[in-house]
Protein backbone atom coordinates (compact mmCIF):
# COMPACT_ATOMS: atom_id res chain seq x y z
CA UNK A 1 0.00 0.00 0.00
CA UNK A 2 2.73 2.15 0.45
CA UNK A 3 4.48 1.81 -2.73
CA UNK A 4 1.22 3.02 -4.36
CA UNK A 5 0.47 5.74 -2.01
CA UNK A 6 1.70 8.19 -4.15
CA UNK A 7 -0.12 6.94 -7.48
CA UNK A 8 -3.43 7.36 -5.18
CA UNK A 9 -3.06 11.30 -4.09
CA UNK A 10 -2.13 11.80 -7.65
CA UNK A 11 -5.05 9.90 -9.11
CA UNK A 12 -7.38 11.95 -6.71
CA UNK A 13 -6.08 14.89 -7.61
CA UNK A 14 -6.58 14.34 -11.08
CA UNK A 15 -9.85 12.33 -10.82
CA UNK A 16 -10.78 15.48 -9.01
CA UNK A 17 -10.05 18.12 -11.24
CA UNK A 18 -11.74 16.05 -14.28
CA UNK A 19 -14.73 15.70 -12.50
CA UNK A 20 -15.62 18.98 -11.34
CA UNK A 21 -14.40 20.55 -14.34
CA UNK A 22 -15.72 18.64 -16.97
CA UNK A 23 -18.83 16.76 -15.46
CA UNK A 24 -20.07 18.88 -12.33
CA UNK A 25 -19.85 22.34 -13.74
CA UNK A 26 -21.12 21.92 -16.91
CA UNK A 27 -24.20 20.19 -15.10
CA UNK A 28 -24.54 23.01 -13.67
CA UNK A 29 -24.99 25.23 -16.23
CA UNK A 30 -27.25 22.93 -17.97
CA UNK A 31 -29.62 22.29 -15.19
CA UNK A 32 -30.07 25.28 -13.01
CA UNK A 33 -32.68 27.50 -14.06
CA UNK A 34 -29.89 30.46 -14.38
CA UNK A 35 -26.64 30.84 -15.40
CA UNK A 36 -26.01 33.43 -12.07
CA UNK A 37 -27.15 30.38 -10.35
CA UNK A 38 -24.53 28.03 -12.26
CA UNK A 39 -22.00 30.39 -11.50
CA UNK A 40 -22.30 30.55 -7.92
CA UNK A 41 -22.36 26.93 -7.79
CA UNK A 42 -19.53 26.59 -9.54
CA UNK A 43 -17.55 29.29 -7.91
CA UNK A 44 -18.16 26.84 -4.71
CA UNK A 45 -16.68 23.55 -6.39
CA UNK A 46 -13.90 25.42 -7.69
CA UNK A 47 -12.67 26.55 -4.38
CA UNK A 48 -13.45 23.43 -2.98
CA UNK A 49 -11.36 21.75 -5.98
CA UNK A 50 -8.58 24.17 -4.62
CA UNK A 51 -8.00 23.13 -2.04
CA UNK A 52 -8.34 19.64 -2.70
CA UNK A 53 -5.45 20.13 -5.12
CA UNK A 54 -3.56 22.01 -2.19
CA UNK A 55 -3.74 19.04 -0.21
CA UNK A 56 -2.87 16.20 -2.31
CA UNK A 57 0.53 18.32 -4.00
CA UNK A 58 2.11 18.93 -0.19
CA UNK A 59 1.12 15.42 0.65
CA UNK A 60 2.85 14.33 -2.74
CA UNK A 61 5.49 16.33 -1.23
CA UNK A 62 5.92 15.17 1.90
CA UNK A 63 6.23 11.26 0.47
CA UNK A 64 8.48 12.41 -2.77
CA UNK A 65 11.50 10.66 -0.65
CA UNK A 66 12.23 8.39 2.05
CA UNK A 67 12.00 8.66 5.58
CA UNK A 68 15.87 10.73 6.87
CA UNK A 69 16.94 10.20 3.00
CA UNK A 70 18.26 13.39 0.63
CA UNK A 71 17.17 11.65 -2.51
CA UNK A 72 14.21 11.79 -4.19
CA UNK A 73 11.84 8.58 -5.70
CA UNK A 74 12.14 8.26 -9.18
CA UNK A 75 9.04 9.34 -9.83
CA UNK A 76 8.93 12.52 -7.69
CA UNK A 77 12.16 13.16 -9.29
CA UNK A 78 10.51 13.37 -12.58
CA UNK A 79 7.28 14.85 -11.24
CA UNK A 80 8.49 17.41 -8.75
CA UNK A 81 8.24 21.01 -11.34
CA UNK A 82 4.57 19.50 -12.12
CA UNK A 83 3.51 19.13 -8.87
CA UNK A 84 4.62 22.56 -7.38
CA UNK A 85 3.16 23.98 -10.75
CA UNK A 86 -0.30 22.58 -10.69
CA UNK A 87 -0.27 23.72 -6.77
CA UNK A 88 0.50 26.99 -7.82
CA UNK A 89 -2.16 27.14 -10.74
CA UNK A 90 -4.44 26.34 -8.43
CA UNK A 91 -3.52 29.14 -5.90
CA UNK A 92 -3.28 31.37 -8.34
CA UNK A 93 -6.80 30.74 -10.01
CA UNK A 94 -8.54 30.43 -6.76
CA UNK A 95 -7.17 33.82 -5.22
CA UNK A 96 -6.33 35.51 -8.62
CA UNK A 97 -8.43 34.86 -11.37
CA UNK A 98 -11.61 33.79 -9.76
CA UNK A 99 -12.12 37.48 -7.79
CA UNK A 100 -12.21 38.86 -11.05
CA UNK A 101 -14.49 36.54 -12.52
CA UNK A 102 -17.15 36.68 -9.33
CA UNK A 103 -16.53 40.72 -9.69
CA UNK A 104 -17.50 39.98 -13.57
CA UNK A 105 -14.46 42.27 -14.11
CA UNK A 106 -13.91 41.64 -17.94
CA UNK A 107 -15.67 37.95 -17.62
CA UNK A 108 -14.22 37.22 -21.35
CA UNK A 109 -10.77 37.65 -20.61
CA UNK A 110 -10.84 36.52 -16.61
CA UNK A 111 -12.88 33.24 -17.53
CA UNK A 112 -10.39 32.30 -20.47
CA UNK A 113 -7.51 32.63 -18.15
CA UNK A 114 -8.98 30.60 -15.49
CA UNK A 115 -9.91 27.89 -17.94
CA UNK A 116 -6.34 27.84 -19.42
CA UNK A 117 -5.18 27.56 -16.17
CA UNK A 118 -7.29 24.53 -14.91
CA UNK A 119 -6.19 23.06 -18.08
CA UNK A 120 -2.80 23.23 -17.25
CA UNK A 121 -3.46 22.51 -13.66
CA UNK A 122 -5.12 19.23 -14.88
CA UNK A 123 -1.93 18.76 -17.20
CA UNK A 124 0.28 19.01 -14.72
CA UNK A 125 -2.05 16.10 -12.14
CA UNK A 126 -2.32 14.14 -15.32
CA UNK A 127 1.35 13.98 -15.57
CA UNK A 128 1.76 13.52 -11.93
CA UNK A 129 0.03 10.60 -12.11
CA UNK A 130 1.68 8.96 -15.01
CA UNK A 131 4.53 8.96 -13.48
CA UNK A 132 3.82 7.49 -9.76
CA UNK A 133 2.45 4.98 -11.78
CA UNK A 134 5.50 4.01 -14.60
CA UNK A 135 6.70 0.85 -13.79
CA UNK A 136 10.02 -0.42 -12.47
CA UNK A 137 11.58 1.59 -10.16
CA UNK A 138 8.93 4.18 -9.07
CA UNK A 139 9.73 3.86 -5.58
CA UNK A 140 13.25 3.67 -5.49
CA UNK A 141 15.57 6.60 -4.17
CA UNK A 142 17.38 7.19 -6.93
CA UNK A 143 20.92 7.00 -5.33
CA UNK A 144 19.78 2.91 -4.98
CA UNK A 145 19.23 3.29 -8.73
CA UNK A 146 22.80 4.02 -9.72
CA UNK A 147 24.38 1.60 -7.39
CA UNK A 148 22.40 -1.32 -9.45
CA UNK A 149 24.05 -0.58 -12.61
Amino acid sequence: MRARFPALVAALWWGSLTTIGFLAVPMLFANLPSPAMAGAMAAKLFAAQTWVAVVCCVVLLLVSRPKGAVVQYQWAQAAMLFIVGGMLLALLNQFGVAPRIVARQDLRLWHGVGTAMYALQWCCALWVLWHTLAQGSANVPLQELSRSD
